[in-house]
């Protein structure tokens, strides 16, 4: 059996524990805020970022990992291992997995450079789900099949909190970002092959969240799902009553929380609320 390096980035959201625990080599990207630039989970944890982010969230933003970080890795990788395996955060969003990829042709070590087309909790779960495949002994070819269909399956929810930070990021326009503002408009944002997209508009922030719930119960209905996520970015109290909501009318489900990954919430601000799966 071939031995197997996992690689990914840090937009994927597990924990150091699991990572360090499964050898998953992960490349972290960059976050800047107060003028300062940190290594996303190296430099700074998640809640440490928040807490920065009420003071300078305005001036907040976010890098890929310089193509540099991959050659070095892939050039140690290949003394230690047959193979790689890499999922990376969508290539709509960010140059990771084209980096990626492009170190991996240079350095002549053989990884398969997989786009998940999303991002945090979804992105984890496919790694995850990819190590129990091989734990279970299917062969590595197989693995990579599989590991292939599962962008399709993931999906991701957002309420942001700032327009203007959605604004700033290039989500949306100027005169977009104006007329929320003014009409007090709320957006509900999902995945669409690797995009992100506006999925609805409301007018007023308590229906945002009902929406958000709706399309939880359409999920739930149409995949039976056994477990999803809710993110947060900094409100781990209103995510906590999201759960307990949840799991009142889902009792079946798993859920859980955790803290939004930095590199999304600079985009879409303290006190954005989301939840994503990955279907079976």
């Amino acid at each position: 059996m071939k031995k197997i390096a996992w690689i990914t980035d840090s937009s994927c959201g597990l924990s150091k524990e699991f990572a360090e625990k499964h050898h998953i080599h992960i490349v972290p990207l960059n976050v800047i805020i107060g003028g300062k630039t940190y290594k996303e989970d190296v430099d700074i944890t998640k809640d440490e970022f928040y807490a920065l982010m009420k003071q300078h969230g305005d001036d907040a933003k976010t890098s890929q990992p310089a193509y540099g970080d991959f050659v070095t890795l892939y050039e140690k990788l290949k003394t230690e291992y047959d193979f790689g395996i890499a999922l990376h955060a969508s290539s709509q969003l960010t140059g990771t997995y084209q980096s990626s990829a492009s170190a991996s042709e240079m350095v002549g070590f053989p990884v398969e450079v997989i786009d998940s087309k999303i991002g945090d909790y979804a992105l984890g779960r496919m790694i995850e789900r990819g190590i129990e495949m091989v734990e279970d002994g299917l062969e590595t070819e197989e693995v990579i099949k599989q590991l292939h269909t599962f962008p399709e399956r993931a999906q991701m929810y957002l309420m942001p909190q700032n327009f203007e930070q959605l604004r700033r990021s290039g989500r949306v326009s100027k005169a977009q970002s104006l007329f929320a503002s003014l009409l007090n408009i709320h957006v509900i944002l999902g995945f669409d092959d690797g995009k992100v997209v506006v999925k609805d508009k409301v007018r007023i922030k308590k229906r945002a969240k009902q929406k958000m719930f709706h399309f939880l119960d359409e999920a739930m209905e149409k995949y039976q799902l056994k477990e999803l996520c809710i993110q947060h970015a900094g409100v781990l109290d209103t995510a906590m009553e999201w759960k307990e909501e949840i799991q009142k009318k889902h009792q079946a489900v798993k859920v859980k929380v955790q803290t939004l990954v930095p590199v999304a919430g600079v985009h879409t601000g303290h006190g954005t609320l989301c939840f994503s799966y990955l279907r079976d």
